[in-house]
């Protein structure tokens, strides 16, 4: 009886994580859909790609390196922040989250698979191309949390977001 009680308890735990990070996911989506517009009109690379990735890396613009560092898509690099036990992060520091997006543009517009792909509105194609380039030290994982967000995207479209190919 008691383990079926923890087993319980652990699926309504995970439950509630799962939407907690849907409801912060949909709302930093909400809230920078329209510079991610602007930058997949500049780089051609489509705003639900740099916006599923940017709600992952940055836990929906709750994680310390979004909120300090106004880094929103783990780019590393140098800081001149120093927290209170005297480290440095390993994660680049922006001005303003502006910076981030268009730096994350930038590095990924200089990938070798960016002149094949720019302007292509499939976002598995480009998911899984950012993925097999070393982007992340877990691309199984990583791949599987983006492609969650842009399901969660593809079902909302009050979020006025461009159309994009399924997986």
């Amino acid at each position: 009886m008691n383990r079926i009680y923890k087993t319980i308890l652990l699926v309504l735990t995970l439950s509630v994580s799962v939407f907690c990070a849907n409801a912060q996911n949909k709302s930093y989506i909400t809230n920078h859909k329209l510079m991610a517009g602007i930058l997949s009109a500049q780089y051609g690379i489509p705003a639900p790609v740099i916006l599923s990735i940017a709600a992952i890396e940055s836990s929906g613009g709750a994680a310390p390196t979004a909120r300090v560092l106004n880094n929103h898509f783990g780019m590393v690099g140098k800081n001149s922040f120093v927290n209170h036990k005297g480290k440095k992060s390993r994660y680049k520091q922006y001005s303003n989250e502006l910076a981030s997006y268009v730096d994350f543009c930038r590095v990924i517009s200089r990938k070798h698979f960016y002149k094949k792909l720019k302007d292509n509105t499939n976002c598995t194609a480009w998911v899984k191309a950012i993925s097999r380039c070393g982007y992340s030290e877990q691309p199984a994982q990583w791949e599987q949390k983006v492609f969650s967000v842009l399901t969660t995207l593809k079902q909302e479209p009050v979020l006025g977001l461009v159309s994009f190919a399924s997986r």
